[in-house]
């Protein structure tokens, strides 16, 4: 039988405490730490990643009518939104207080998305030059989600040189941020749009007329 997390036991009947306003915040053991400690920043980057997929999992089940086969971008979607906040919680949590049934990423998670990425990726024709954001909404939203994953990932690997953190959540994010790649291609490409390709001499340098 496989291993489940603890549901969550909470109630947010207050939104604000006002415990905060001297610039910390608790950790999920109840230590008192600075807002802009490298752990807060690193699982806020998270939160923000998450932010941004629901904006990119809307955005494909929009598109779903035009392309059936986004809503199963947006499915996975939601899905890596609760992974995320699973990283999260384990990110809020030190090592000690980590509980065996707390919420967070495993090597499950990870293979999940390399079937994924696999998959999709094997759909796409071969890329012949780096590509930038855009072409649709989704490819652009996409990217957008894969940078702020970027920086998630460096955030990680920076707290993981100070403090221990479980070994699943680097490679998680970097396995993540490679789909996002992957997923912003395929949008693409099952809406029917053109990827934009960098082309270097469409810089204003390079258009420029030599001079006399």
């Amino acid at each position: 039988m496989e291993a489940k997390f603890n549901e969550p036991r909470i109630a947010l009947n207050r939104i604000y405490t006002k415990r905060g306003d001297q610039g910390e915040t608790s950790l999920v053991g109840g230590q008192r730490v600075p807002k802009d400690a490298l752990r807060i920043e690193t699982y806020g980057a998270v939160d923000e990643l998450n932010a941004f997929l629901g904006i990119a999992a809307v955005t494909a089940a929009e598109n779903a009518a035009r392309a059936p086969e986004l809503a199963e971008l947006a499915a996975i979607l939601h899905r890596v939104q609760h992974e995320l906040f699973n990283l999260g919680s384990v990110l809020a949590t030190l090592p000690e207080d980590i509980h065996p049934r707390q919420p967070r990423v495993t090597s499950a998670e990870v293979r999940q998305l390399e079937d994924e990425l696999d998959r999709m990726n094997a759909d796409l024709p071969p890329l012949r030059s780096f590509v930038l954001p855009g072409g649709c909404r989704l490819n652009a939203e996409l990217h957008v989600c894969r940078t702020v994953c970027r920086r998630a990932e460096r955030l990680c690997v920076a707290l993981a040189s100070e403090e221990q953190i479980p070994a699943e959540c680097v490679p998680y994010l970097n396995r993540l941020s490679d789909a996002l790649f992957v997923w912003s291609r395929w949008a693409s490409h099952r809406l029917g749009e053109a990827e934009t390709l960098w082309q270097p001499n469409r810089a204003a340098s390079a258009r420029r007329e030599a001079p006399e």
